[in-house]
Order: structure tokens, then sequence, then C-alpha cells
């Protein structure tokens, strides 16, 4: 099975991307099946056709789902709602406003997210294509497993127990309600879902996401940023997708200016991602909009390559922290030994060059505030040393989903970054 993840900036074509990716992978035989973690559903509109909040059928092998957020809410989060607006109103709350209150931030979408669990453990489909929230919604969500994890290890157990020996107390001296066996039962099983919902997700061998982006500045930043969080959290990204690029047979002079500007932002786009692969889509000439124009998309993007492919194997950069000092590893093969220069910009990016090859990289909130304490190539790898704040820990850590927590609250650490330049050989 594939789980194949689009994100990227609001706007960018992640909802065209992914309608087009998912009728290819359904007429090369693929049980496939698509939907959205995006509150604002355009699937519908993407394919022109109707579709339901159960799998509809699209077209042979094809399936796709606007999920009713309100139903899995019920499912996922109703008894901790129904607590939640409980103890609001004895607050003194207004009921509606309570109810209302008692959805956290990106519930809906992470109850969608968690649908993606249910439709694996069928067994109906070769492939679940998603078409994700925009980039940042994506990050919180995809973190969020870690922190529930951690939360339900270290705090869940002694807040049961705390309430088994003092409920009984503070039933006598208060009204104030009580999470009952029955909400706390629902809570663990919450969390494990959302567990078992990050162990597939982090498994590389069967998910993956894909950058989808325009060639403009902003845009190329944000993927960036998406990339570096990803690494952070152990996902694996394996393409980077370029759409709207204007088509070198567009020759009129109003045109000119845009290709010179996205020649530009493109060379960013190569010197930002590398070695992941990037792929281009042009700019048709007409909207992308039913299974026609969706089948001229994904020809476009794959040719004749299987979408399921998984297009780049191995972390693109990660963090690890040795003997008190941070480091960030950049997997760079083939390149010949040379002096490394390493440029530190105002905007928190690392700007590496080596020899005639350079790559802007969006440090992450734990490296931003550190300073560089040198560089050196090694076993096909670029390592970038960061001196760690004063009165951190030694030892040594790893990155991935379980660092998480921990890498974020060091970052309040660290000072502001300053510009300036280190060398290595």
């Amino acid at each position: 099975m594939r789980i194949l993840l689009f994100t990227g900036k609001g706007g960018v074509g992640k909802t065209s991307v992914s309608a087009a990716t998912a009728l290819r992978l359904a007429e090369r035989g693929y049980r496939t099946i698509v939907l959205s973690t995006d509150a604002a559903h355009s699937l519908a509109d993407s394919f022109n056709l109707a579709i339901g909040n159960e799998p509809t059928p699209l077209a042979p092998n094809l399936w796709g789902q606007e999920i009713d957020l309100l139903h899995q809410m019920e499912i996922h989060w109703g008894r901790v709602q129904n607590y939640l607006s409980a103890l609001f109103v004895w607050r003194g709350m207004n009921e509606l406003v309570a109810e209302e209150t008692s959805v956290l931030p990106g519930m809906e979408e992470l109850a969608s997210l968690m649908q993606i669990n249910y439709l694996a453990e069928t067994g109906q489909y070769d492939a679940i294509v998603v078409d994700c929230a925009p980039t940042g919604s994506t990050l919180q969500l995809l973190a969020f497993p870690e922190m529930a994890r951690w939360y339900l290890d270290k705090i869940f157990p002694i807040e049961r127990t705390a309430l088994r020996v003092a409920g009984p107390v503070i039933k006598r001296m208060t009204d104030l309600p009580l999470p009952d066996d029955a909400l706390m039962d629902s809570i663990e099983d919450l969390i494990l879902q959302l567990e078992r919902m990050s162990k597939l997700l982090s498994n590389r061998d069967i998910t993956t996401v894909r950058l989808v982006l325009n060639p403009e500045k902003m845009v190329v930043k944000e993927a960036q940023r998406a990339l570096t969080y990803l690494s952070l959290y152990g996902y694996a990204t394996d393409l980077v997708i370029c759409n709207r690029m204007i088509p070198s047979s567009v020759t009129d002079a109003y045109f000119a200016h845009w290709k010179d500007i996205q020649a530009k932002y493109h060379q960013l786009v190569e010197e930002a991602f590398s070695p992941l692969p990037i792929r281009d889509i042009p700019l048709f000439s007409d909207e992308v909009v039913g299974v026609e124009m969706l089948r001229r998309m994904g020809e476009a993007l794959y040719g004749d390559t299987d979408p399921a492919t998984i297009f780049y194997r191995g972390r693109a950069q990660e963090v690890v922290k040795n003997n008190g000092v941070y480091q960030l590893r950049i997997p760079l093969p083939f390149l010949e030994r040379s002096a490394v220069r390493l440029t530190r910009s105002l905007s928190d990016e690392l700007i590496v060059h080596i020899g005639n090859w350079k790559r802007n990289i969006a440090l992450p909130r734990v490296l931003s505030g550190l300073a560089v304490q040198g560089a050196r190539y090694e076993d096909q790898t670029l390592v970038v040393s960061f001196r760690a704040p004063e009165g951190a820990s030694t030892g040594s850590a790893s990155t991935g989903p379980a660092a998480a927590a921990t890498r974020s609250a060091a970052a309040a650490t660290g000072s502001a970054a300053a510009a300036g330049t280190a060398c290595a050989g």
C-alpha cells in the first residue's frame, strides 16, 4: 500500500495535483482513494463530479471522499467535547459559546486525517492520496500525535490516579464536573489512534510527502520551512513539484518577464531542495478541471513513471545532538571534497556553498539562535555544527518524532541570529 500526502502553500494547486495523481494511479490499476484534510473541500470541483462523505466512485479503480467533519468529530472527540463544554458552562460561559470553544483548534482537520487509519486498515485500497491542508496546518497536525503520546505516558497515569483518590472528596465539596472512567478511556483511545496514525504516516516504505509549489519567492520559502520540519518530525519527502511553469513555447512578449522570474526562482528551488527530485508541471492553456484535464496534468507530471514510486529514499536533512553540540546533517552524495563556506542570513537561513554548488536551508527554531561552530564534509554528508545554548545538557539525541517537543522547548533559550560566515575544510 502507498499513502501520498500532498502539501504546500494555499493556492499552489495541491488539490489538482492530488486529483491528477490519484487518477494516474487508478489508470495504472491501483485501487485508489483520494480525500482531503482541508476543511474547505475542493476535490469535487477539481473532478467536476459530485463527491459525498462516503467513498464515492469517480472512475474505474478510483474513489473520492469529502469527509463529514462533524461526524468525524463526534466519533473521535464527542465525549471529550461534551465534558469540556460542561466544564466551561460550570465556569459561567454561555452554553453556545462553550460548545464552540470545546472544539480545540485543528481538531476538525485532525479528525479528518485520522480517517487515513480507517481506510488503510480496511485493506480495500492499494493507494491513498491525501490533499492536505495548507502547509502550516499540516505540520501542526503531523506533530500532534507525538505530543499526545508524551501526554499519555507522562501525565495521563498521574491524572487518572489523582482523580480516583481525590474525586470523592472533590465531589463532596463542589459541583465541579469531573471526568469519569468512560471519558478517560475515550481520551486514551483517541491518543492511541493518533499514535497508530503517526506510525503509519512515518513508515517510509508506505508514506511519503510531496511538496507542491509555484516558482515564486514566498511560496518557495514556505516550502523550505515545510521540508525542514517534515525532516525533524521524521516524515519522508520524496518529490518536489513545481506547478504552473510557463512553457518555453510561449513567446508572447507579455510573458517574457514572467518567464525570467520563474527561471530565477526555479534555480532557487533546485538549490533549496537538492538532492530531492524536482518535477515541473506546465501552466495549461485551460483550467485544470474535469477528468480529461486532470489526465493531462498527470501525464505531464509523471510521464511513463509510476506515481507510486518512492522517488527519493533517505533523509533530506536531519538534526542530531552530540556532546552538547547540535549538528545539521545534509546528505550530499557525489560532491568533491572542497572548502565549505557558510553564510548566515538575518532571516534564519543558512546558505551553504561548496565550490559552485549552493543550497539555501531554512533553519528550525532550535538552531536559529545558535552560532555556527564550523562545517565538514564526510561520508557523503555535510555536517554543520552549532554551539548549544549555555546550560544545555550534554549527551546525544537524534531527530525524529520523539525529539520534537524537546527541540521546540530548547529554541526558547537561543538568542537572535546575526549575519555572518563560517568556513571549514
